[in-house]
Protein backbone atom coordinates (compact mmCIF):
# COMPACT_ATOMS: atom_id res chain seq x y z
CA UNK A 1 0.00 0.00 0.00
CA UNK A 2 2.54 2.29 1.28
CA UNK A 3 4.45 0.96 -2.13
CA UNK A 4 1.24 2.51 -4.73
CA UNK A 5 1.22 5.64 -2.64
CA UNK A 6 4.95 6.34 -3.07
CA UNK A 7 5.05 5.26 -6.80
CA UNK A 8 1.57 7.65 -7.33
CA UNK A 9 3.55 10.28 -5.18
CA UNK A 10 6.55 10.57 -7.81
CA UNK A 11 4.04 10.66 -10.65
CA UNK A 12 2.42 13.59 -9.77
CA UNK A 13 6.01 15.55 -8.90
CA UNK A 14 6.87 14.60 -12.12
CA UNK A 15 3.96 15.65 -14.24
CA UNK A 16 4.14 18.68 -11.88
CA UNK A 17 7.79 19.69 -12.66
CA UNK A 18 7.17 18.86 -16.80
CA UNK A 19 4.40 21.31 -16.63
CA UNK A 20 6.81 23.42 -14.89
CA UNK A 21 9.10 23.42 -17.26
CA UNK A 22 7.08 23.61 -19.99
CA UNK A 23 5.59 27.35 -18.81
CA UNK A 24 9.52 28.08 -18.16
CA UNK A 25 10.73 27.76 -22.09
CA UNK A 26 7.25 29.02 -23.06
CA UNK A 27 8.50 32.00 -21.24
CA UNK A 28 11.43 32.32 -22.64
CA UNK A 29 10.15 31.54 -26.12
CA UNK A 30 7.77 34.08 -25.47
CA UNK A 31 10.21 37.16 -24.11
CA UNK A 32 12.73 36.04 -27.34
CA UNK A 33 9.55 36.66 -29.59
CA UNK A 34 9.66 40.39 -27.54
CA UNK A 35 12.86 40.85 -28.58
CA UNK A 36 12.69 40.19 -31.88
CA UNK A 37 9.59 42.60 -32.47
CA UNK A 38 11.06 45.11 -30.13
CA UNK A 39 10.57 48.95 -32.64
CA UNK A 40 14.15 50.70 -33.32
CA UNK A 41 12.76 53.33 -31.62
CA UNK A 42 10.54 54.42 -29.02
CA UNK A 43 7.02 54.85 -30.37
CA UNK A 44 6.36 57.87 -28.71
CA UNK A 45 9.44 59.10 -31.07
CA UNK A 46 7.91 57.79 -34.26
CA UNK A 47 4.23 60.04 -33.02
CA UNK A 48 6.38 62.84 -33.01
CA UNK A 49 4.92 65.80 -35.52
CA UNK A 50 5.91 68.96 -36.00
CA UNK A 51 3.40 72.26 -35.24
CA UNK A 52 2.09 72.82 -38.91
CA UNK A 53 1.15 68.81 -39.17
CA UNK A 54 -0.91 68.95 -36.10
CA UNK A 55 -2.51 72.14 -37.25
CA UNK A 56 -3.21 70.68 -40.48
CA UNK A 57 -4.64 67.07 -38.98
CA UNK A 58 -6.96 69.94 -36.68
CA UNK A 59 -7.86 71.75 -39.26
CA UNK A 60 -8.88 68.79 -41.75
CA UNK A 61 -10.81 67.53 -38.81
CA UNK A 62 -12.49 70.45 -38.03
CA UNK A 63 -13.78 70.61 -42.10
CA UNK A 64 -14.99 66.90 -41.55
CA UNK A 65 -16.68 68.24 -38.58
CA UNK A 66 -18.01 70.85 -39.76
CA UNK A 67 -19.35 69.07 -43.13
CA UNK A 68 -21.47 66.28 -40.13
CA UNK A 69 -22.65 69.32 -39.02
CA UNK A 70 -24.32 70.33 -42.57
CA UNK A 71 -25.33 67.41 -42.95
CA UNK A 72 -27.50 66.82 -39.48
CA UNK A 73 -25.14 64.45 -38.09
CA UNK A 74 -23.23 66.59 -36.25
CA UNK A 75 -24.10 68.64 -33.16
CA UNK A 76 -22.85 71.93 -31.67
CA UNK A 77 -21.66 70.44 -28.30
CA UNK A 78 -19.01 68.84 -30.88
CA UNK A 79 -18.14 71.63 -32.34
CA UNK A 80 -17.93 72.88 -28.55
CA UNK A 81 -15.39 70.75 -27.19
CA UNK A 82 -13.25 71.46 -30.27
CA UNK A 83 -13.28 74.71 -29.50
CA UNK A 84 -14.28 75.81 -33.05
CA UNK A 85 -15.75 79.39 -33.23
CA UNK A 86 -16.90 81.04 -36.21
CA UNK A 87 -14.65 84.48 -36.32
CA UNK A 88 -15.07 87.65 -38.36
CA UNK A 89 -12.08 88.13 -40.92
CA UNK A 90 -8.89 88.94 -39.83
CA UNK A 91 -7.77 90.15 -43.48
CA UNK A 92 -9.95 90.30 -46.55
CA UNK A 93 -8.87 90.38 -49.72
CA UNK A 94 -10.80 93.31 -51.43
CA UNK A 95 -10.04 93.01 -54.81
CA UNK A 96 -9.38 93.80 -57.90
CA UNK A 97 -12.14 91.72 -60.20
CA UNK A 98 -9.94 89.60 -62.31
CA UNK A 99 -6.87 90.47 -60.83
CA UNK A 100 -6.76 86.67 -59.69
CA UNK A 101 -8.90 87.04 -56.28
CA UNK A 102 -10.31 83.04 -56.23
CA UNK A 103 -6.62 82.10 -56.91
CA UNK A 104 -4.90 83.97 -54.09
CA UNK A 105 -7.55 83.06 -51.65
CA UNK A 106 -7.16 79.00 -52.75
CA UNK A 107 -3.74 79.38 -52.30
CA UNK A 108 -3.67 81.29 -49.31
CA UNK A 109 -5.69 78.15 -48.24
CA UNK A 110 -2.67 75.87 -48.27
CA UNK A 111 -1.34 77.59 -44.92
CA UNK A 112 -2.93 75.08 -41.78
CA UNK A 113 -3.71 78.89 -40.08
CA UNK A 114 -5.38 80.40 -42.90
CA UNK A 115 -9.32 79.48 -42.93
CA UNK A 116 -11.10 80.88 -46.36
CA UNK A 117 -15.16 81.64 -46.50
CA UNK A 118 -15.66 79.40 -49.39
CA UNK A 119 -18.19 81.84 -51.08
CA UNK A 120 -18.23 85.91 -52.16
CA UNK A 121 -20.29 87.21 -49.27
CA UNK A 122 -21.02 90.43 -50.16
CA UNK A 123 -21.48 92.03 -46.97
CA UNK A 124 -20.29 95.22 -47.24
CA UNK A 125 -21.24 96.24 -51.14
CA UNK A 126 -24.36 94.98 -50.75
CA UNK A 127 -27.32 97.30 -48.63
CA UNK A 128 -29.43 94.39 -47.65
CA UNK A 129 -27.09 91.84 -46.75
CA UNK A 130 -25.29 94.88 -44.85
CA UNK A 131 -28.64 95.56 -43.22
CA UNK A 132 -28.77 92.21 -41.75
CA UNK A 133 -26.00 92.94 -39.50
CA UNK A 134 -22.59 92.06 -38.07
CA UNK A 135 -24.07 88.57 -36.79
CA UNK A 136 -25.49 88.02 -39.95
CA UNK A 137 -21.73 88.15 -41.80
CA UNK A 138 -20.35 86.27 -39.05
CA UNK A 139 -22.82 83.41 -39.38
CA UNK A 140 -21.06 83.25 -43.33
CA UNK A 141 -17.65 82.87 -41.67
CA UNK A 142 -16.04 79.30 -41.95
CA UNK A 143 -15.24 77.40 -38.49
CA UNK A 144 -11.68 77.81 -37.15
CA UNK A 145 -9.83 77.29 -34.04
CA UNK A 146 -8.67 80.29 -32.14
CA UNK A 147 -5.00 80.63 -33.66
CA UNK A 148 -6.37 80.23 -36.93
CA UNK A 149 -7.02 83.19 -39.39
CA UNK A 150 -10.25 83.57 -41.37
CA UNK A 151 -9.80 85.23 -44.92
CA UNK A 152 -13.04 85.93 -47.23
CA UNK A 153 -12.97 87.69 -50.24
CA UNK A 154 -15.06 89.54 -52.28
CA UNK A 155 -13.76 91.50 -55.52
CA UNK A 156 -16.67 94.37 -55.39
CA UNK A 157 -15.05 95.58 -52.33
CA UNK A 158 -12.41 97.53 -53.88
CA UNK A 159 -14.71 99.63 -55.66
CA UNK A 160 -17.77 100.72 -53.53
CA UNK A 161 -18.10 103.67 -52.40
CA UNK A 162 -19.61 102.93 -49.34
CA UNK A 163 -17.33 99.62 -48.12
CA UNK A 164 -13.75 101.19 -46.69
CA UNK A 165 -15.94 102.97 -43.91
CA UNK A 166 -18.16 100.02 -43.24
CA UNK A 167 -15.17 97.85 -43.27
CA UNK A 168 -13.33 100.14 -40.35
CA UNK A 169 -16.52 100.43 -38.02
CA UNK A 170 -16.13 96.78 -37.88
CA UNK A 171 -12.36 96.70 -37.79
CA UNK A 172 -9.76 99.66 -37.99
CA UNK A 173 -7.15 97.63 -37.88
CA UNK A 174 -7.87 94.80 -40.72
CA UNK A 175 -5.19 93.48 -42.93
CA UNK A 176 -6.50 94.61 -46.83
CA UNK A 177 -5.07 92.96 -49.79
CA UNK A 178 -5.10 93.61 -53.17
CA UNK A 179 -4.22 91.78 -56.04
CA UNK A 180 -3.73 93.61 -59.30
CA UNK A 181 -2.74 92.84 -62.89
CA UNK A 182 -1.70 94.56 -66.04
CA UNK A 183 -4.34 97.26 -66.18
CA UNK A 184 -5.43 96.87 -69.77
CA UNK A 185 -5.35 93.15 -69.67
CA UNK A 186 -7.50 92.86 -66.56
CA UNK A 187 -9.86 95.22 -68.67
CA UNK A 188 -10.19 92.63 -71.34
CA UNK A 189 -10.36 89.88 -69.01
CA UNK A 190 -12.85 91.78 -67.39
CA UNK A 191 -14.77 91.64 -70.90
CA UNK A 192 -14.30 88.17 -71.26
CA UNK A 193 -15.87 86.91 -68.65
CA UNK A 194 -18.76 89.20 -69.32
CA UNK A 195 -18.67 88.28 -73.07
CA UNK A 196 -18.60 84.21 -72.07
CA UNK A 197 -21.85 84.65 -70.17
CA UNK A 198 -23.57 87.10 -72.59
CA UNK A 199 -23.06 83.86 -75.20
CA UNK A 200 -24.07 81.12 -72.86
CA UNK A 201 -27.19 82.84 -72.91
CA UNK A 202 -27.45 83.47 -76.39
CA UNK A 203 -27.35 87.05 -76.17
CA UNK A 204 -24.90 89.59 -78.55
CA UNK A 205 -22.61 92.24 -76.91
CA UNK A 206 -20.61 94.87 -78.07
CA UNK A 207 -17.63 93.97 -78.71
CA UNK A 208 -14.40 95.32 -76.86
CA UNK A 209 -13.57 98.25 -78.72
CA UNK A 210 -16.65 100.04 -79.24
CA UNK A 211 -17.10 99.62 -75.44
CA UNK A 212 -13.53 101.18 -74.12
CA UNK A 213 -13.07 103.69 -77.02
CA UNK A 214 -16.03 106.77 -77.18
CA UNK A 215 -16.84 107.02 -80.48
CA UNK A 216 -17.83 110.45 -80.44
CA UNK A 217 -14.63 111.95 -78.79
CA UNK A 218 -12.19 108.45 -80.29
CA UNK A 219 -11.39 108.85 -76.59
CA UNK A 220 -10.87 106.28 -73.37
CA UNK A 221 -14.27 105.78 -72.54
CA UNK A 222 -13.83 106.06 -68.28
CA UNK A 223 -17.72 105.25 -67.97
CA UNK A 224 -17.42 101.28 -69.26
CA UNK A 225 -16.88 99.63 -66.01
CA UNK A 226 -14.14 97.57 -67.25
CA UNK A 227 -11.86 100.52 -67.70
CA UNK A 228 -13.20 102.61 -64.45
CA UNK A 229 -11.53 99.25 -62.22
CA UNK A 230 -8.24 99.23 -63.81
CA UNK A 231 -7.83 102.56 -62.67
CA UNK A 232 -6.26 101.13 -59.33
CA UNK A 233 -5.34 104.57 -57.73
CA UNK A 234 -8.34 106.02 -58.06
CA UNK A 235 -10.17 103.41 -55.88
CA UNK A 236 -7.10 103.36 -53.58
CA UNK A 237 -7.23 107.16 -52.89
CA UNK A 238 -10.71 106.91 -51.19
CA UNK A 239 -9.54 103.59 -49.14
CA UNK A 240 -6.27 105.83 -47.93
CA UNK A 241 -9.10 108.06 -46.50
CA UNK A 242 -9.83 105.49 -43.52
CA UNK A 243 -6.86 103.11 -43.39
CA UNK A 244 -3.11 103.68 -43.67
CA UNK A 245 -1.14 102.32 -46.28
CA UNK A 246 0.91 100.13 -43.79
CA UNK A 247 -2.43 98.10 -43.66
CA UNK A 248 -2.60 97.12 -47.43
CA UNK A 249 -0.33 94.72 -49.28
CA UNK A 250 -0.52 94.57 -53.16
CA UNK A 251 -0.13 91.05 -54.83
CA UNK A 252 1.47 90.98 -58.47
CA UNK A 253 -1.71 88.89 -60.21
CA UNK A 254 0.81 88.33 -63.07
CA UNK A 255 3.84 86.92 -61.23
CA UNK A 256 1.24 84.86 -58.77
CA UNK A 257 0.55 82.93 -62.30
CA UNK A 258 4.28 82.32 -63.18
CA UNK A 259 5.59 82.54 -59.70
CA UNK A 260 3.63 82.00 -57.31
CA UNK A 261 5.98 81.37 -54.24
CA UNK A 262 7.53 83.91 -54.12
CA UNK A 263 4.04 85.99 -53.83
CA UNK A 264 2.88 83.87 -51.25
CA UNK A 265 5.75 84.11 -48.99
CA UNK A 266 5.03 88.15 -49.00
CA UNK A 267 1.81 87.46 -48.18
CA UNK A 268 3.01 85.41 -45.19
CA UNK A 269 4.92 87.88 -44.16
CA UNK A 270 2.36 90.96 -44.50
CA UNK A 271 0.27 88.74 -42.22
CA UNK A 272 2.59 87.60 -39.92
CA UNK A 273 2.16 83.92 -40.37
CA UNK A 274 4.99 81.65 -40.18
CA UNK A 275 6.41 80.17 -43.57
CA UNK A 276 4.34 77.00 -44.55
CA UNK A 277 3.45 76.56 -48.31
CA UNK A 278 6.17 75.48 -49.91
CA UNK A 279 7.04 73.71 -53.15
CA UNK A 280 5.44 70.77 -52.29
CA UNK A 281 2.04 72.26 -52.68
CA UNK A 282 2.22 74.20 -55.72
CA UNK A 283 3.00 72.16 -59.02
CA UNK A 284 2.86 73.19 -62.31
CA UNK A 285 0.24 71.65 -64.66
CA UNK A 286 1.15 71.73 -68.36
CA UNK A 287 -2.08 71.11 -70.08
CA UNK A 288 -4.04 73.77 -68.20
CA UNK A 289 -1.18 76.26 -68.04
CA UNK A 290 -1.90 76.90 -64.41
CA UNK A 291 -0.02 75.89 -61.28
CA UNK A 292 -2.37 73.08 -59.28
CA UNK A 293 -2.73 73.01 -55.45
CA UNK A 294 -1.47 69.98 -53.57
CA UNK A 295 -2.66 70.31 -49.59
CA UNK A 296 -1.04 66.71 -49.02
CA UNK A 297 0.14 63.26 -50.40
CA UNK A 298 -3.40 62.48 -50.83
CA UNK A 299 -5.88 65.25 -52.14
CA UNK A 300 -4.58 68.15 -54.71
CA UNK A 301 -6.98 70.52 -56.72
CA UNK A 302 -6.90 72.90 -59.83
CA UNK A 303 -8.82 76.12 -60.58
CA UNK A 304 -11.92 75.76 -61.99
CA UNK A 305 -11.76 75.58 -65.93
CA UNK A 306 -13.06 79.18 -66.22
CA UNK A 307 -9.71 80.09 -65.35
CA UNK A 308 -7.49 81.23 -67.64
CA UNK A 309 -9.75 81.95 -70.83
CA UNK A 310 -8.93 82.94 -74.26
CA UNK A 311 -8.95 86.72 -74.92
CA UNK A 312 -10.56 87.46 -77.65
CA UNK A 313 -8.24 89.59 -80.57
CA UNK A 314 -8.57 93.09 -80.02
CA UNK A 315 -7.07 96.33 -82.39
CA UNK A 316 -3.72 96.57 -81.19
CA UNK A 317 -4.31 100.66 -81.77
CA UNK A 318 -6.30 100.28 -78.55
CA UNK A 319 -4.46 98.12 -76.58
CA UNK A 320 -1.92 101.20 -76.94
CA UNK A 321 -4.50 103.69 -76.61
CA UNK A 322 -5.43 102.45 -73.03
CA UNK A 323 -2.10 101.39 -71.88
CA UNK A 324 -1.27 105.51 -72.48
CA UNK A 325 -4.57 106.40 -70.34
CA UNK A 326 -3.72 104.48 -67.07
CA UNK A 327 0.19 105.32 -67.54
CA UNK A 328 0.11 108.19 -65.05
CA UNK A 329 -2.79 106.30 -62.41
CA UNK A 330 0.05 103.26 -62.68
CA UNK A 331 2.94 105.68 -61.74
CA UNK A 332 0.87 107.19 -59.00
CA UNK A 333 -0.10 103.86 -58.23
CA UNK A 334 3.71 103.35 -57.26
CA UNK A 335 4.50 106.03 -55.70
CA UNK A 336 1.42 105.16 -53.07
CA UNK A 337 1.97 101.49 -52.56
CA UNK A 338 5.93 101.68 -52.56
CA UNK A 339 5.34 98.29 -55.51
CA UNK A 340 6.52 99.13 -59.18
CA UNK A 341 5.17 97.41 -61.50
CA UNK A 342 6.69 96.78 -65.77
CA UNK A 343 3.55 97.50 -66.97
CA UNK A 344 3.90 100.29 -70.18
Amino acid sequence: MLFKQQALLRQKLLVLGSLAIGSVLYLVARVGTLDRLQPICHIEHRLVRGPEQIHLRSLQFKRGLLLELRRGNGTKEQLGLQRLVQQLPQAIIIGVRKGGTRALLEMLNLHPAVVKASQEIHFFDNDKNYARGIEWYRSKMPFSFPHQITIEKSPAYFITEEVPERIFKMNSSIKLLIIVREPTTRAVSDYTQVLEGKERKNKTYHKFEKLAIDSSTCEVNTKYKAVRTSIYTKHLERWLKFFPVEQFHIVDGDRLITDPLSELTLVEQFLNLPPRISHFNLYFNATRGFYCLRFNIVFSKCLAGSKGRTHPEVDPSVLTKLQRFFHPFNQKFYQITGRTFTWP
